[in-house]
């Protein structure tokens, strides 16, 4: 009974989605039928992510003791990122290396896909320019877009940042941030009523268009990519988890990692997993203020899926153009745009593009890669974003373990 009372929700979503695969494999392309009733719920999922962001952060910073425990969090959450990133693409250069799934592919197979594609090339933008779109916008109405989200981060955390050195006089916009943290978190609990018919809706109707349009030349990756996936997500998260707790903190993160989990399955979405990884990181014993910092900002800069389905990206384009990655130099130059373009892709479904633009414009494949990465893309999106998403919790349990001692 005890089980039943802790995963009640969890188990419930798991069965609606579950429900929502069987029909969407039964049903086929006819299950986008459902389509609307999965973005419903979608869509109010991310309507709220803006002031969900907002407040969460900058009351979180508001509410700091000093700039420099602000500084100790930030720096501490960057190593501990980029060293789980950096892992998770060793796995991969490694993983795709050691079982190739080009051997044996016909470049022709692809041919009709690219067709399909062909015009649709991204115009290209410099490096520094991307980087200066992403974390700035030209006007304050842009901030409420959820495709600026890290613009929006920044802005958050300098908002904090100004009120907490207010000090006084900043204590009564303090009182507003959190006000506004707390009933735009009620707002969403609300919203999680439906989550059970939004997510089987959805999952039916992605399973349904998907199903029909997997080929046999992407099954390999789609294989490897599910095997690395299941032992980073148990294995990987597991040492990570102990790290921080030791048998404890093993404990704590498997007990609360189901909901960040599914939601993340169901909904193919870093930033609609927010929610539910700032409960579940709360419940890991993590304190309020970390997790509404750290969450967010990893939904942007932590993506150890999108590191290895990068990865996997180059390398099947290397692999089906005949280029050769024996040499140390070259695996070492796939790592470090994997780990480029994991920190590049969007939080939402279908985000990744400009990482994808940039792995042709760096390795200097034809336009017609695109269409071969956005293939990719589609059918490792459910499994990379789990380890995107679903990671932040257990990072976000290494870094309190070095800012809080806990």
């Amino acid at each position: 009974m005890k089980f039943l009372k802790n995963y009640k929700s969890s188990l419930i979503l798991l069965a609606s989605i579950f429900i929502g695969g069987i029909i969407g494999l039964t049903m086929g392309e006819k299950a986008i039928v459902f389509e609307p009733f999965g973005n419903l719920f979608l869509n109010l999922i991310f309507s709220l992510l803006v002031p969900i962001v907002f407040f969460s952060i900058s009351s979180a910073i508001a509410n700091m003791d000093n700039s420099k425990k602000l500084g100790k969090i930030l720096g501490t959450t960057i190593v501990v990122f980029a060293i789980t990133a950096t892992i998770a693409g060793i796995i991969g250069v490694v993983s795709f290396k050691l079982f190739d799934p080009t051997k044996g592919l016909d470049p022709s197979i692809f041919k009709e896909i690219m067709s399909n594609f062909e015009g649709n090339a991204t115009e290209h933008v410099g490096i520094f320019e991307k980087i200066v779109s992403s974390i700035t916008v030209k006007d304050f109405s842009e901030l409420l877009s959820r495709s600026n989200l890290l613009a929006l981060i920044i802005f958050s955390m300098l908002v904090g940042f100004a009120t907490m050195l207010s000090k006084e006089d900043g204590k009564p916009f303090a009182s507003f941030l959190n006000s506004g943290s707390v009933v735009t978190m009620k707002m969403m609990s609300l919203i999680m009523y439906y989550a059970p018919i939004g997510l089987g809706a959805y999952f039916a109707s992605v399973i349904g268009q998907l199903g029909s349009q997997i080929l046999q030349g992407y099954a390999k990756v789609f294989v490897l990519y599910l095997v690395i996936t299941v032992i980073y997500y148990f294995g990987f998260f597991t040492f990570y988890a102990y790290v921080a707790g030791k048998k404890n903190g093993i404990k704590l993160f498997w007990k609360n990692a189901a909901e960040p989990s599914i939601t993340a399955i169901a909904t193919c979405s870093s930033a609609a997993c927010i929610p539910a990884n700032i409960r579940a990181a709360k419940k890991m014993g993590v304190s309020d203020t970390l997790a509404n910092i750290i969450m967010p900002l990893g939904v942007n800069i932590h993506k150890d899926g999108s590191v290895v389905g990068g990865i996997f990206k180059i390398m099947f384009l290397f692999g089906i153009f005949g280029r050769s990655t024996d040499d140390f130099g070259t695996l070492f130059i796939i790592l470090i745009v994997g780990l480029l373009i994991g920190a590049v892709v969007g939080a939402v479904p279908g985000g990744g593009a400009i990482g994808e633009m940039l792995i042709l414009s760096i390795f200097g494949f034809p336009p017609e890669g695109l269409a071969i990465m956005l293939v990719i893309a589609t059918i490792i999106d459910a499994p990379a974003t789990l380890i995107n998403s679903a990671g932040n919790t257990v990072c976000t349990m290494l870094i309190s373990k070095f800012v809080d001692d806990k």
